[in-house]
């Protein structure tokens, strides 16, 4: 059963580091079969937090998901976003 990152941001204070992320954290995704399906664009609240981005990647199954986050390469970008955004991931099973 395939298995998803679900990623809410709710504040991003630089969008360079951001960037900086997105680039080291893409190889890392891609390293665990990781295919993003939603990486920002047009979006509406309709209930909670009104989120500026939200993230979506899809893995092949759950133990691939959290071992990609679990990963040295995983890890190293996300040290990037420390103090520079807040946001809610949570690694979730789906069909």
């Amino acid at each position: 059963m395939k298995a998803y990152w679900v990623c809410v941001y709710e504040k991003i204070h630089s969008s360079e580091k951001l960037k900086e992320y997105a680039a080291k954290a893409k190889p890392a995704v891609e390293k665990f079969s990781g295919k993003f399906l939603v990486r920002g664009g047009k979006n509406r609240t309709t209930d909670g937090i009104n989120s500026p981005r939200t993230v979506v990647v899809e893995f092949p199954d759950y133990n691939a998901a959290v071992e990609c986050y679990d990963s040295k390469e995983y890890q190293e970008a996300h040290d990037i976003l420390n103090g520079y955004v807040v946001r809610h991931h949570q690694i979730v099973e789906g069909s």
